[in-house]
């Protein structure tokens, strides 16, 4: 039976279904999963990699790194409020199903995207053209809050207990290949036009916000067309037997489950501030700080991303055989060993050592990023794993994750000391390798066994 003839029976009933059908429907979770965490990704790709041409739009200044500071301090800024998205879509994802509120923040996230694109620069508003910005970043970032943690949920709720970290690991896969597309289409805009040219500085850097509307739109239809996770599914048969109902997740996850959060909260802080520093600062690093050929660091960025997204299925399948404690524990103390030495070896300026730096240090983030998002859904019970998962994961991506970029261009500017962001980032490593000592590892059990 091919995937568009599932029947009806077995779109409500998945454990009823023959294994043909559930591998379709799998599927079909998987990448609507995947298409609605990459939108996000693209989004926070091309405003990264495009933060010299959007700090000319909307930051014009006489010192380009101050106007680059001022771009990504709108991108922490927005940051702010993922704690409070995280709460609303969590709750609202533990209360009315993954389904809700994935389908709706979709079309939040997109259209918020959409407008981004859609902006008068400083030159026409003032003053307005930053506020304006700000405010559509956060709103953004706001509905953006559940997709990574609602994405990853759902999928880990249809797949097979064995399998789960490499399903999961579709997830962060996205948010790479998002990067990535983001990155080629700002390597092609800068080569053929440049990075300061009228057709960029006007209309480029438009296009990648523009893209978010349609594809938006194809991620809501494909979710609407799909029923609730088996796991959530089974939960709520149970309460409504019991004559019950999922009341205030939130709060239940405070009161019953507040240490295995803040656990979590430890354990996504190196994710966190490693994914950006890596993946969208290291790019910025070489071309303001180290003055390295823009041309060339986005193509080591490119080659990074490739590679990234092969590591990154590699990490999660590795993990369901040895468990995502020990992966996780492995990349902390990889980066407090190597964070450093990389930095100094980035200060080189040879195109093929900086290459092999960033491989390594993409390595390490892949062992982490690619076991995270599994863990994180064996962590929390069926009631509050959307609220666990979403208010750990965003509320350290809130204080670490936005604001790396910025923090770290912020520690050279005081320090003079150009490695100084590689000692920020060993201090958040040993943070987490503080939290992953205390944490239980459930990889592979049934996730209606984690109470």
């Amino acid at each position: 039976m091919k995937s568009n003839e599932i029947s009806e029976e077995c779109a409500t009933a998945f454990e009823a279904c023959s294994e043909e059908e559930q591998h379709a429907v799998l599927r079909k979770v998987t990448f609507s999963s995947f298409l609605g965490n990459f939108i996000e990704w693209f989004d926070y790709a091309s405003y990264s990699y495009l933060a010299t041409v959007i700090a000319i739009v909307f930051f014009p200044s006489d010192d380009p790194a101050v106007g680059v500071m001022s771009a990504f301090g709108v991108f922490a800024l927005s940051f702010l409020v993922r704690p409070i998205g995280a709460i609303f879509w969590g709750n609202m994802g533990d209360k009315k199903g993954r389904k809700w509120a994935l389908s709706v923040s979709i079309l939040l996230m997109s259209g918020a995207t959409f407008l981004i694109g859609c902006l008068p620069g400083y030159a026409m508003l003032g003053v307005g053209a930053p506020l304006l910005l700000l405010l559509l970043r956060m709103v953004q970032s706001f509905s953006a809050a559940g997709e990574y943690a609602g994405a990853a949920t759902f999928i880990a709720e249809y797949a097979p207990h064995n399998h789960r970290g490499f399903y999961c690991s579709m997830v962060p896969a996205s948010t790479a290949t998002g990067l990535l597309v983001g990155s080629l289409l700002a390597t092609f805009m800068f080569s053929v036009w440049g990075a300061d040219s009228a057709f960029v500085v006007d209309w480029g850097w438009r296009i990648p916000f523009w893209l978010a509307l349609p594809l938006g739109y194809i991620t809501h239809f494909i979710r609407t067309h799909l029923e609730d996770s088996p796991v959530y599914e089974q939960m709520q048969n149970r309460l409504k037997a019991a004559g019950q109902e999922v009341e205030h997740p939130i709060r239940t996850l405070f009161k019953k489950h507040f240490r295995v959060l803040i656990i979590s909260f430890g354990a996504c802080v190196l994710n966190a501030v490693g994914f950006y520093a890596v993946l969208t600062y290291l790019p910025n690093y070489l071309e303001t700080t180290l003055h390295y050929d823009p041309a060339s660091a986005s193509t080591i960025t490119t080659i990074v991303l490739v590679v990234y997204i092969g590591f990154i299925f590699l990490s999660g399948r590795i993990s369901d055989h040895f468990g995502r404690k020990k992966m996780l524990i492995g990349a902390c103390v990889g980066f407090i060993v190597f964070t450093v030495p990389a930095f100094i070896l980035l200060g080189s300026m040879n195109f093929w050592v900086i290459l092999l730096v960033e491989l390594v240090m993409c390595l390490l983030l892949t062992i982490n990023d690619g076991t995270l998002a599994s863990y994180l859904t064996e962590t929390f019970p069926t009631d509050v794993r959307y609220s666990g998962f979403a208010l750990s994961f965003n509320l350290a991506n809130a204080i670490f994750g936005g604001s790396a970029s910025f923090i770290s261009f912020w520690l050279i500017d005081i320090t003079g000391n150009d490695i100084a962001p590689a000692w920020y980032m060993v201090v958040i490593a040993v943070v987490a390798l503080v939290a992953m000592v205390f944490t239980h590892d459930h990889s592979g059990k049934k996730l209606d066994d984690v109470k």
